[in-house]
């Protein structure tokens, strides 16, 4: 029987467990990577062993095909990525699949997930977007013509996650892949199925052969990949050790595209003017999606002590209400399981440490099945201080403290390394004007939780949670590169027709 029939992703591989270089699938045997069902983790779900020397393949493939992939038209990549388009759209029920099998979504949550691939490739073609990205001319002096066209960076590696493991990787490489760069994409190593299935879908696709490849493995090939000489960008989603290693890494290369998502220790302010009912509904909301495993949930709820008393009972009855199953349960599911046991238990040793310096009002605990299922936590604490070590807990775990007046909830708000999201419930315009203008994150929300950005606008944080390159609808700015061009008038015939068609595109 073959290896890949014994293995809960047979379902929805057609492939043997396998890299994908220069338009074929290269098998890969053993079990070192070893994949789970987190619902169920007798279920094996994927396994191989990376292959160190498909890396260096993988880079040499994308490497030879950046020539003449760059060098086609831009309508012409825009077709191809529209035929993407269509192959995920066709094939979203095993993206869904794949997605709730491996990294243990719920079933709405993973069908969501599966749709927004495809629709990133039409939020990327809109010309709001592309115009970030289109070059002009301008009369440059006596004589002269200024040119800025742009360029694709080159060779591409994306490091993808697990908590949105096709999303957000698709987020880099659909812009990339329309700039004219070339991708080797290393999924993690806890969604590999996940990872094969989009070199599946390309492959359907008829990408030509090297412009998107896929190498499974851990940090070691992570490691080479961002340091690699052949590879020009790197882009990348993640934690903030990773992320800083990435950087390290690069020091010597500074003209190497270095994009960096790290998550985030989200603040949420609920003043004494919010409408009480709707900020407890999305705190609860924001904090406990995807099991706590998005980098915008809410991690840290500051609220005016004047109805913290109100406040404070309403989201902890909604905490500890939500339902908790598995995808295969059949069941209207809010959470599922976390990713692994070692995940669960990162959380519950970050619940020990905190009660010992607050208040626990709900207390995670392991759910009494097979699993990795954990109901959610909330601890009120004294007040936000910033820390020199401060870290995410990523899971459903939740801090609360109680702030004096606007100016406290600021401060306690600003008292993190991290940037991501933030969010303020109020029902007075001048209290959001305020905290708008002085909290600092990427993402800033007006009566609706830290949890859900949008694709049509830019994404990404500062401080420890970025590097001022944002994804979503900006992710094109991290893809070219300007060039700029002064043409003497008695040689405007060699610039006759220099790209003006194709935006400037080269």
């Amino acid at each position: 029987m073959p290896l890949h029939s014994t293995l809960a992703s047979h379902a929805y591989l057609t492939h043997a467990p396998s890299d994908y270089i220069d338009g074929v699938f290269r098998p890969l045997h053993g079990d070192a990577i070893t994949t789970r069902d987190p619902a169920l983790p007798s279920r094996v779900v994927w396994c191989g062993t990376p292959q160190p020397t498909h890396a260096e393949e993988a880079v040499a493939a994308a490497r030879r095909a950046l020539r003449s992939w760059s060098a086609r038209t831009m309508e012409d990549r825009r077709a191809h990525l529209e035929r993407w388009r269509e192959v995920c759209v066709k094939h979203a029920a095993r993206l869904s699949a794949a997605i709730s099998r491996e990294v243990g979504k719920v079933k709405w949550e993973a069908d969501l997930e599966a749709k927004i691939v495809a629709e990133k490739v039409l939020i990327t073609l809109e010309d709001r977007v592309l115009a970030r990205v289109a070059g002009f001319e301008v009369a440059a002096g006596a004589g002269k013509l200024g040119i800025c066209t742009f360029k694709p960076h080159g060779v591409m590696a994306v490091l993808g996650p697990f908590n949105f493991p096709a999303h957000l990787p698709n987020g880099h490489i659909v812009p990339a892949l329309l700039l004219g760069n070339t991708i080797v994409f290393k999924p993690s190593e806890k969604a590999a199925s996940v990872g094969q299935l989009l070199a599946e879908l390309a492959d359907e696709a008829g990408f030509p052969a090297g412009v998107f490849n896929v190498v499974q493995g851990t940090a070691p090939i992570s490691a080479r990949l961002a340091s690699h000489p052949e590879v020009d960008g790197v882009l990348f989603t993640g934690s903030f050790p990773v992320g800083r290693r990435i950087l390290e890494a690069n020091l010597d290369t500074p003209g190497r595209i270095i994009a960096l998502e790290m998550g985030g220790s989200n603040p949420t302010v609920v003043t004494a003017k919010a409408d009480l009912r709707r900020a407890a509904i999305e705190c609860a909301r924001a904090s406990f999606a995807t099991t706590g495993q998005r980098c915008t949930c809410t991690r840290r709820i500051i609220v005016e002590d004047s109805i913290a008393d109100r406040f404070i009972p309403m989201f902890l009855k909604l905490a500890s209400n939500l339902v908790i199953a598995a995808a295969d349960d059949c069941v209207p599911a809010f959470m599922g399981p976390l990713i692994t046991d070692d995940a669960r238990n990162e959380v519950l040793r970050a619940q020990e440490s905190l009660a010992k310096r607050g208040r626990l009002l709900l207390e995670a605990t392991a759910l009494d099945r097979q699993g990795y299922f954990l109901g959610p936590g909330v601890v009120e604490i004294d007040r936000f201080r910033l820390e020199e070590h401060e870290s995410e807990i990523f899971g459903p775990f939740v801090q609360v403290a109680r702030a004096t007046d606007l100016d406290d909830a600021i401060a306690q708000a600003n008292a993190t390394k991290f940037g991501l999201a933030a969010s303020v419930f109020t029902n007075d315009e001048s209290e959001w004007r305020e905290i708008f203008a002085q909290v600092r994150a990427g993402c800033i929300n007006l009566n609706t939780g830290t949890a859900g950005a949008s694709s049509k606008l830019p994404f990404g944080g500062l401080g420890a949670s970025g590097n001022h390159r944002p994804a979503g609808a900006f992710a094109v700015d991290a893809a070219a590169y300007p060039v700029a061009t002064m043409i003497d008038s008695a040689e405007l015939t060699i610039a006759q027709g220099m790209c003006v068609d194709e935006r400037f595109f080269v």
